[in-house]
């Protein structure tokens, strides 16, 4: 099978702008000419890569030969920085999926530093489903909730990130009188980031029974969601490393709930990569909270 590297190209680019016109931009050629590749690219592999959608879908074999495209990039960026080339060419692009509640907090902070070596592109998903996004091939690396390594990728403990039950004072008052108790956790309402989010049913669950069913507000948006908290439209699962930073008096409910975190990250020799790696893991080490702390 051989693969050239235009035609890989141009499948990294129409996944990562959805449309062959998106593509086309990027890359600087026409449309015409990204559909040449792709069919150059299908007729090598002898499969269907990628469903002419919009925004494109690509197919499970797509997805194989995405993960190849993308390492394949990585690698060319890097050797073109060791042997000394123009570095503005040699900036690759690295997808990372990381949880809301970490990047509001301490992950962009740490990559921060990295800005000029690697352009991120930065998939917001719940630590509960980060994993899923490394299967298909859609990021390199990954703040996760599993241990368990990704086939085809390596996973390291970061710590654990600790939230705990909160409210504003008034609302607790109101809500609250005698603590959480199951009776006023199925009557309190609760915010919740989004319908992925498990967090907050979990603590109900398993304080409340798994019958509850309290009012809820949905706010998708880290910074909107401890905000909603303090204008006391709901109890919520607020970070620690956020609760230090808002100016509102919020008040814990409960003792804390600690969600263990993992950093995964093909299995591939990449100084770029490895770079990345060594920021997060530096940044966590010194904000997530560590058996012994």
């Amino acid at each position: 099978m051989d693969l050239d590297l235009a035609h890989l190209r141009a499948l990294d680019a129409a996944v990562r702008g959805g449309t062959l016109e998106a593509a086309a931009r990027a890359l600087h050629v026409t449309p015409s000419a990204v559909s040449q590749r792709l069919r150059a690219l299908e007729v090598a592999t002898g499969r269907i890569l990628l469903v002419r959608t919009k925004p494109v879908q690509v197919t499970e074999s797509g997805q194989a030969v995405l993960r190849l495209a993308r390492q394949v990039d990585l690698l060319a960026a890097d050797v073109v920085r060791e042997l000394g080339g123009d570095e503005a060419s040699a900036v690759p692009t690295l997808p990372i999926a990381v949880n809301a509640d970490s990047m509001a907090t301490w992950v962009l902070p740490a990559l921060a530093p990295l800005a000029g070596a690697v352009c991120l592109d930065l998939h917001r998903e719940d630590q509960e489903h980060t994993s899923a996004l490394l299967r298909a091939g859609t990021v390199m690396a990954a703040v996760t909730a599993e241990a368990e390594p990704v086939p085809g990728c390596t996973a390291t403990r970061l710590g654990g990130m600790r939230y705990r039950p909160m409210a504003t004072p008034a609302f607790a008052r109101r809500w609250f009188p005698a603590g959480p108790t199951a009776e006023a956790l199925a009557r309190a309402p609760v915010v919740v980031f989004d319908r992925n989010d498990d967090l907050q049913n979990r603590y109900l669950h398993a304080r409340a029974g798994a019958g509850v069913a309290p009012p809820v507000h949905y706010v998708p948006a880290a910074a909107d969601f401890v905000a909603a908290v303090a204008l006391g439209l709901g109890w919520g699962m607020v970070p620690d490393l956020q609760a230090r930073g808002t100016a509102a008096e919020l008040v814990a409910l409960d003792g804390p709930v600690d969600v263990e975190l993992h950093w995964q990250q093909w299995r591939l020799r990449s100084a770029t990569l490895d770079r990345v790696r060594d920021a997060v893991l530096a940044a966590a080490a010194r904000e997530l909270d560590r058996p012994g702390r």
